[in-house]
Parts: structure tokens; sequence; C-alpha cells
């Protein structure tokens, strides 16, 4: 073996003997590493719990179901069939709930299609309320009816039945038939045969043989 091969191997029994630098590292590490994969870990066990930007967390479907924020959808429809099975739908741009015990929906653009035996009719208001248990909507404005048939009517502060087809006034009303134009304190108005019952202080103006469309149906 020549000399250079001698002194390489003295210089790596050097480098590898007790006490050397590489046995002070050696030493180190076997302390070391042990702690800090430790220290990983724990923080791997700690991070989820510390605050961050995001908050999660989980409902209960039946807590929310009784909460008592109100309910908001835009153009909504309710469905339902009349005393003979005949289908109607009410649709909305926007109904608001109170909340799930409030049977009372507020309603915005609202317009009710009903199926008469001539054909089918439309009921159109700005707004109104809806009552989910009763089927009925309370109109304080004007409530304007076409029917298919040509026949006409508008009448305000009106609530109208959407199973029976009939159309009731709460305290003064007014509005305008074909024929004329009306006022009462009370009114009941059967749309699918075109009647009309007012009563208290009725007033009825009629153009005999001359049908017309009201100005308000304009």
């Amino acid at each position: 073996m020549t000399q250079a091969a001698d002194q390489m191997r003295t210089r790596r029994q050097a480098f590898a003997a007790p006490g050397s630098l590489l046995d002070k590292v050696v030493r180190v590490l076997a302390i070391g590493l042990p702690a800090l994969v430790g220290m990983i870990a724990a923080m791997m066990v700690i991070t989820p719990l510390s605050p961050r930007g995001d908050i999660s967390f989980l409902l209960d479907r039946n807590k929310v179901a009784i909460a008592e924020d109100r309910l908001r959808v835009d153009r909504a429809m309710y469905r339902g069939q009349d005393t003979r099975g005949r289908p109607y739908s009410l649709m909305a741009g926007e109904a608001v709930q109170q909340s799930r015990a409030v049977q009372i929906v507020q309603l915005e653009d609202l317009s009710a299609r009903i199926l008469l035996d001539e054909g089918p009719a439309i009921l159109n208001a700005a707004s109104g309320s809806y009552d989910i248990e009763s089927e009925q909507v309370s109109v304080p404005g004007m409530v304007r009816f076409f029917a298919a048939d040509g026949y006409q009517m508008a009448a305000r502060n009106v609530v109208i039945d959407l199973p029976s087809r009939t159309l009731t006034g709460r305290g003064r009303v007014s509005g305008a038939v074909p024929a004329g134009s009306f006022s009462a304190n009370h009114i009941r108005a059967d749309l699918a045969n075109r009647t009309l019952l007012l009563s208290g202080d009725a007033k009825l103006t009629m153009v005999p043989g001359q049908l017309r469309v009201p100005s308000a149906m304009r």
C-alpha cells in the first residue's frame, strides 16, 4: 500500500475517532432529532385550535328550522287547488316570511293565475300578504282581475280566497267592471260567476248597453 493511501486512511480514522467533530455532530443529532420530531407533532395537534381568519361551525337543522331570522325568496311561487280541484299558482317578485312559525308571507309584485270554466284568469297587485294556511291573499292597494273572455275588474282593499275564487272587501272598497264603477263598505265577488254583492253605502254607476274598460285598468 502506498504512502498516500496510508495518509488518507489515517485522516479518516482521526475524523471518526471518539471526541472528534463527527462524533460530536452525531451526538447532537441523536438528541436533537427526536426533540424536533416531538415539537412538530405537538404543533400539528395545537395549530388547528389556534384562532384563524375564518370560522368553521356546525348547524343543528332542528335549531335552524325554528330560527327567528326572516326568510326571503326572490321570484317565489306557491301552488294549490281550488275546491273543485282546479290548479292555481301565486307568484311574487319577492316573498318575505318573518319566521317558519309565522304563516303570513309578505309579497311584492304579485300575480295569481287561476283556472275558470272560460279559461285562465290573472290577478295582479303591487304588494300584498299571503296566508299559507288559509290560502288567502290580502291586498291593501289596487288589485286587477283579467279573465280570458275579456272580463276585467279592479278593486282596492280586498281579500282573495284562492280555493273558492272569491274576492271580499275589508273596509271601504271601490272598483270598476266593464259596464261601470262601484263603491261600498263591503263587497263579495264571485270571480268565476262574475257576480258582485255590494253592501253598506253601496254606489254603482252603470252605462246601459255599453261595456268599457275602466281608466284604472288602462
